[in-house]
């Protein structure tokens, strides 16, 4: 069944049909997202993709923090069946796509070419009032300068003070009448270059198709194969014109077993790729779903590490985004924050999975001392490697039912390890001793226990996955 963005004839005052790429696990913080920024309606998701109407314009959709990328929906429908029937069949299915309802991609077209139209139309507004506001500023320092001379003739020849002012003014109501004359014409000479540009695009459209073919689809058939049967059909039908170097309209179309997509990339620049970031770290879209996750307000922000290479890289990235002075960074071991005890309001840490930086020190303890500065109320929200998730889980300790976010005991000897479940949220209590030695006591005791599980998503980071954990502080930990 197709889907089509919208109706015949609509536009983005209407509310169009996009839908963006995520990394798994993400369309959870996707779609709660694309509803608070976008006003979203229609929200829904598979796997990998998540789907919305908006009217929102270019400006606010490139606001988008947890998407990898951004289309507007062209067709959505059930899966090509690939089985023992001939390619030249298949094919014939795949040019269906175009041929049985070419007014969705002709109504999709419309859309892209009024999101594009819209948006120069704001920049060009944009750049004018910029343009005006310094021809005010340099008119009124010219006016400033010459009162100024004004005043200095004033004292060496009072009596010729009324001619030169005069003067002066005619000459500053001469120039602003030249300075608009000239910026009229070449505003209106620009105009008719663009309407020219406009039309000649319309009837001069070169496009590209890009595919991603998985499941059955993928083994019978290459990208390769399925682009140069769509291209062919568009060419046919449309009359466009294909050019695989620098096109102007990109064709996305994605066919596995699930479905089968089609969308215009709205931005050729993927909105996961952030301008700012100079070292590359953490994946911007696991950082922001982290972030999203702390529900930070207004607060003093500090990054800290204890390594050279990281705390340089950091800095960078702080100082391409402009926000140097706002964050401040100190080197210093996770296990010895030099912080005093219920200090802070949210912590969020990609700790480390031992790959590329080694642990070090047993996760129990770097959870210890977070869970020491952390005040109570306080968030925490780590990402941690399956290994890290499992160890922390796996108690091998007897355990005790946690039903009740009030069910913490002060009896000695007893401490909560938290488990965060996908589904349930539940949680454990395990038993340890008291030893005479903190250190001891530090490495036997359970690592979160006054922690309460809050959340837990399974996310994929590419080649691994792993763990998005929130916790919120319960109670004095008492360390």
């Amino acid at each position: 069944m197709s889907v089509a963005p919208g109706e015949p004839g609509s536009g983005p005052e209407a509310g169009a049909r996009f839908f963006c790429t995520a990394g798994r696990g993400l369309e959870p913080f996707l779609m709660r997202e694309v509803r608070a920024r976008l006003a979203a309606t229609q929200v829904e998701y598979i796997s990998g993709k998540v789907f919305f109407t908006t009217c929102s314009d270019l400006n606010m959709l490139k606001e988008l923090k947890s998407a990898e990328r951004l289309f507007l929906l062209i067709k959505k429908q059930f899966p090509l069946i690939v089985s023992s029937v001939s390619k030249g069949k298949i094919f014939n299915e795949m040019q269906r796509l175009i041929n049985e309802d070419p007014g969705s991609w002709l109504n999709a077209i419309s859309i892209w070419k009024n999101l594009l139209e819209l948006n120069a139309k704001k920049e060009k507004l944009s750049q004018r009032d910029d343009n005006q506001l310094k021809r005010k500023v340099g008119e009124n320092e010219i006016i400033i300068a010459k009162k100024l001379k004004i005043e200095q003739m004033q004292k060496i020849e009072e009596n010729r003070d009324c001619q030169l002012g005069k003067q002066i003014e005619e000459q500053t109501l001469e120039q602003r009448d030249f300075t608009t004359k000239r910026e009229n014409f070449q505003e209106g000479f620009q105009n008719d270059t663009e309407i020219a540009t406009d039309t000649r695009n319309q009837n001069d459209l070169t496009f590209r198709v890009s595919c991603r073919c998985s499941g059955t689809v993928g083994k019978a058939f290459t990208a390769q194969e399925v682009g140069k049967v769509i291209g062919i059909a568009l060419m046919k039908h449309f009359g466009w014109k294909a050019d695989l170097r620098n096109p102007k309209l990109e064709i996305f179309i994605h066919l596995n077993d699930i479905y089968s997509v089609v969308g215009i990339p709205v931005f050729r620049v993927p909105l996961a790729s952030r301008a700012y970031i100079k070292t590359a770290g953490l994946r911007s879209t696991i950082a922001w779903a982290m972030a999203s996750l702390a529900d930070i307000k207004d607060v003093y922000y500090v990054g800290a590490d204890v390594s050279d290479s990281q705390l340089l890289g950091t800095w960078d990235n702080l100082k391409a985004a402009g926000l140097e002075d706002k964050i401040e960074l100190l080197q210093v071991s996770v296990i010895e924050l030099p912080l005093p005890s219920e200090s802070v309001d949210i912590i969020i840490s990609d700790i480390p999975f031992g790959k590329k930086f080694k642990l070090g020190e047993d996760i129990k303890r770097i959870l210890q001392e977070m869970e020491r500065v952390l005040h109570v109320g306080g968030t925490i929200v780590l990402l941690l490697s399956e290994d890290h998730h499992r160890r922390l889980t796996d108690c091998k300790e007897s355990s005790i039912p946690f039903n009740s976010k009030d069910s913490h005991t002060d009896e000695p000897g007893i401490k909560k390890c938290l488990i965060p479940e996908e589904k349930t949220g539940a949680s454990k209590t395990v038993s340890t001793s008291f030893e005479a030695s903190n250190h001891k006591f530090l490495d036997k005791m359970s690592p979160f226990g006054s922690l309460v599980p809050v959340d837990c998503y399974k996310v994929s980071l590419g080649k691994t996955d792993a763990f998005i954990c929130k916790y919120k502080k319960s109670h004095s930990s008492g360390l």
